[in-house]
């Protein structure tokens, strides 16, 4: 079965700074043989001799940003050797002091195999970090049931995978369940509430027979979590749905998370739910939350968003306008419906300070596949 990428930025999308962890952009790895090249041509060219033996200095230090300790003493070797050939004539005194630059050279290999060394360690750490994001949330399948899925996640932290944002989607003995929630906290310290409120929902599938004994489920889970750590205060947001063997009816229990929206018809409402407090709080009896139930048609769209999405301002204040947004999109395919709403999120607000997760959910039954 074809999956769908819950997804985190990808190498080629990180989302760091080359100042803060990145790879290098082009130029910089140009900028050293090309400053070689120049101070050459210039030298060679010119009728009278150019004081630019200087420039050399600066290659060696510019060689460890982006070169290994191999590269960098390559381009360390040729500073010195143009130093000395004399028809540059760049080691008079006043254009370049050669022991300086030797010992700059030096330096810069060995800051090379140290920088070398850590970034080894920092792919490893991050290669260890997309694992655990993959287990705690793992790539949705392309369907589930007779529903489709289309995720997408984005941690708040730059150069992190995982956050306090959480979703799922489970086939079982009562229908498919949907859930999207966020814990309290992002990054690395939110990562084992989401791994133990997913472990708690995929049980809950299973043997519990609706959707508001699923939600005091989790709640109990959060509940048990926080007695066993010291001012722990646990408690998060979701939102749980319950889909029929045809996908055209639904169920919803909000526990403090943004309402679903309804994609129909070109236009884009929220469904009408009776909101519930959020997880952890010890509130959460199964005989008292109610569950709102809502008619599907062929062709609608369930669109779910955490507060990320729904909380982005932009320079000026103003939220971001999601209905307005995906009714504008609408007549996309569904399958890039994330994507597209994340594009247009970055450019309202370039700074999401939140973590992001989206989740479109089409009613997809046996009869229209």
């Amino acid at each position: 079965m074809r999956k769908v990428s819950a997804r985190s930025p990808r190498r080629g999308e990180d989302r760091r700074s080359w100042l803060s962890g990145a790879p290098p952009p082009r130029w910089v790895r140009v900028l050293p043989p090309a400053l070689v090249v120049a101070v050459c041509v210039a030298t060679l060219v010119s009728d009278d001799r150019l004081d630019v033996g200087f420039l050399l200095g600066a290659i060696p230090p510019l060689a460890v940003l982006s070169y290994g300790p191999m590269a960098t003493a390559l381009l360390c070797g040729a500073v010195v050797a143009l130093l000395t050939v004399p028809v540059f004539q760049l080691d008079r005194p006043g254009d370049a002091d050669l022991l300086t630059v030797v010992f700059v050279a030096g330096l810069s290999v060995f800051v090379s195999f140290v920088r070398s060394r850590r970034d080894a360690q920092l792919d490893q750490e991050r290669t260890v970090a997309e694992a655990a994001q993959h287990a705690v949330v793992p790539p949705l399948p392309e369907r589930v049931g007779a529903l489709r899925c289309a995720g997408l996640y984005r941690a708040a932290q730059r150069g992190t995978l995982v956050g306090g944002d959480f979703f799922d989607v489970r086939d079982g003995p009562f229908g498919v369940r949907v859930v999207m929630g966020d814990v309290q906290g992002h990054g690395l310290s939110a990562v084992s509430t989401v791994a133990s409120l997913l472990g708690a929902f995929r049980e809950a599938v299973l043997d519990q027979p609706d959707l508001a004994s699923v939600a005091g489920r989790l709640d109990r889970r959060l509940l048990v979590d926080s007695a066993h750590a010291r001012h722990a205060e646990l408690f998060a947001t979701a939102a749980l749905l319950e889909f029929s063997a045809d996908a055209l009816r639904v169920g919803v229990v909000v526990c403090g998370n943004p309402p679903p929206l309804l994609l129909r018809d070109g236009g884009a409402t929220e469904v009408r739910v009776s909101p519930w407090t959020p997880l952890g709080l010890g509130l959460a009896d199964s005989g008292s939350i109610e569950a709102c139930t809502v008619s599907l048609r062929r062709g609608d769209l369930l669109f779910l968003a955490s507060d990320g999405v729904v909380e982005a301002r932009d320079a000026a204040g103003a939220y971001y306008p999601l209905a307005e947004r995906l009714a504008a999109f609408a007549g996309e395919d569904p399958a890039a419906l994330p994507e597209r709403v994340w594009a247009d999120l970055v450019r309202f607000c370039p700074e999401v300070e939140d973590d992001v997760t989206m989740l479109v959910l089409t009613p997809s039954p046996p009869s229209a596949r």
